[in-house]
């Protein structure tokens, strides 16, 4: 049977008395009984020692202060997170995976036509091109049309490598303003080279991208972080050769050599340009 400890009213804040009794390991509990509270004790053999815990309690001679529990944060989902992370670099992603969408599920031409670098009808199923008049966004959107999966695969997973870090290391703006730059300077130079044809590709950006980041790593040692792993260089700068040299021509593949040495000379320009400015500010 229960043993009594103490009765008090209800506005009585027993809690610190409790946190004392559990302290001692003294197994006990509160109810509210006859408009007031009780404190029952599970075992009259811990009289004695709860009723000196208690007079000492309220003699004050033992204080207890009680703190709120840490509240739990809860784990933030992987969408949001990735959203504040690197919000440009997923942009140019669904841009790029939409403008491939466009062409891999037939899209009126006229749509496709509104993204090239130049307006273009078809005429006895080949392209038409007329030359652009003050239509500005023609010189980034060529950047997001994409003719084949691996083409779209392989361009947005090395503009989520590249694009993230320097993203978390300049900040969303700075990326923005670098794609703006690179992608116009890349699709500028595969223009110039080849002429009124139909050409896209975020490749001339990825390759700006990793020009940027090489050279800002390599001058500024504060972003040494971005500096590209050695395989990663080479790779892909050896991939860069071996197009140049007209292998994948070879094999029936049309690449944008042009667009992938301008991005690659201008990310690399901008990002010297960056590392000096930034390096004589620390």
């Amino acid at each position: 049977m229960a043993e009594l400890l103490y009765r008090g009213s209800l506005d009585e804040d027993l809690r610190p008395l409790s946190a004392l009794l559990w302290q001692q390991r003294i197994v006990h509990r509160i109810v509210e009984e006859d408009g007031g509270q009780v404190v029952l004790l599970a075992q009259s053999s811990d009289r004695d020692r709860a009723a000196d815990l208690l007079a000492r309690w309220q003699s004050g001679e033992l204080q207890i202060t009680l703190k709120a529990a840490p509240r739990v944060q809860k784990r933030e989902s992987a969408l949001p997170a990735l959203l504040r992370s690197a919000p440009v670099t997923l942009v140019l992603i669904g841009l790029s995976v939409f403008g491939f969408l466009l062409v891999y599920l037939g899209a009126p031409v006229s749509w496709i036509a509104m993204l090239t670098y130049e307006p273009f009808s078809l005429q006895s199923g080949r392209p038409v091109f007329e030359p652009a008049s003050g239509e500005l966004w023609r010189l980034l959107t060529p950047a997001f049309l994409h003719f084949g999966l691996m083409h779209i695969v392989f361009n947005s997973l090395w503009c989520w490598e590249l694009g993230r870090r320097i993203e978390a290391a300049l900040g969303s703006f700075n990326l923005a303003g670098l794609f703006v730059a690179t992608a116009a300077l890349s699709n500028f130079a595969q223009h110039s080279v080849s002429g009124p044809v139909l050409f896209g590709g975020l490749s001339g950006v990825v390759y700006a991208f990793l020009g940027f980041s090489w050279v800002a790593g390599w001058v500024n040692p504060r972003w040494r972080p971005l500096a590209p792993a050695t395989p990663i260089m080479l790779f892909m700068v050896g991939w860069l050769l071996v197009c140049l040299l007209g292998v994948v021509d070879v094999l029936g593949f049309s690449v944008a050599n042009a667009a992938h040495v301008g991005g690659l000379l201008s990310g690399a320009a901008i990002g010297l340009v960056f590392a000096l400015v930034y390096r004589n500010r620390s």
